[in-house]
């Protein structure tokens, strides 16, 4: 996102600029069509993990002078993109990253991880056991509470009765499509307004 951060820096600042912050299913979401004439900014990369996020926490989010930034992490933490992780250290990546930006004036959403299915070929549950997503979703739920962040609970708005992601709303069990992000949408616009009336 190097030279897209240059082109940026370069404009004036607009008024309610967010930047989402993420990997894959961040990377995926087209913001322009789920969030029409707003100026967000999309900073996902595919297969990314908390400790990655955090790195690139100075050029892609702050940097850009955003009002807020809305933080989707921790699904590739689970899955070992990166090596073995304990939950204590996907925590800690969140914690810092949420110091950072509230320390440089920029407000934070924290989004639960999205929960994964075995409807398609690949049994998404293999590496990303459900039980670890919703321990992760608790913990970032308090989190948010008490730092003064908000909540996007994805999880709740795409979950069905057996604790997958719903049959139809994704094409791998793990990503969602253009009905999965239409969930997502409303979501994330009612924590957005909770931090920037």
């Amino acid at each position: 996102y190097h030279a897209d951060n240059q082109k940026l820096k370069a404009q004036p600042v607009p008024e309610g600029r967010l930047v989402f912050l993420g990997d894959s299913i961040t990377d995926g979401w087209r913001l322009a069509e789920s969030f029409s004439g707003k100026p967000y900014v999309n900073r996902g990369i595919s297969g990314q993990t908390t400790s990655q996020m955090l790195v690139r926490m100075h050029p892609d989010v702050i940097e850009l002078k955003p009002a807020a930034v809305i933080i989707l992490a921790g699904t590739n933490d689970i899955a070992r993109n990166t090596g073995p992780v304990t939950l204590a250290m996907v925590q800690q990546n969140i914690q810092a990253i949420t110091e950072l930006a509230q320390a440089h004036g920029v407000k934070v959403v924290l989004c639960s991880l999205l929960p994964v299915s075995d409807y398609t070929p690949r049994k998404q549950t293999e590496r990303r056991p459900p039980s670890d997503i919703l321990r992760v979703n608790s913990w970032l739920r308090d989190h948010a509470a008490k730092t003064g962040a908000a909540f996007a609970d994805y999880y709740s708005a795409l979950v069905d009765a057996k604790g997958f992601l719903r049959e139809g709303y994704s094409d791998d069990g793990l990503h969602p499509n253009a009905k999965g992000y239409a969930l997502m949408a409303p979501v994330a616009e009612a924590a957005i307004r909770k931090v920037l009336p």
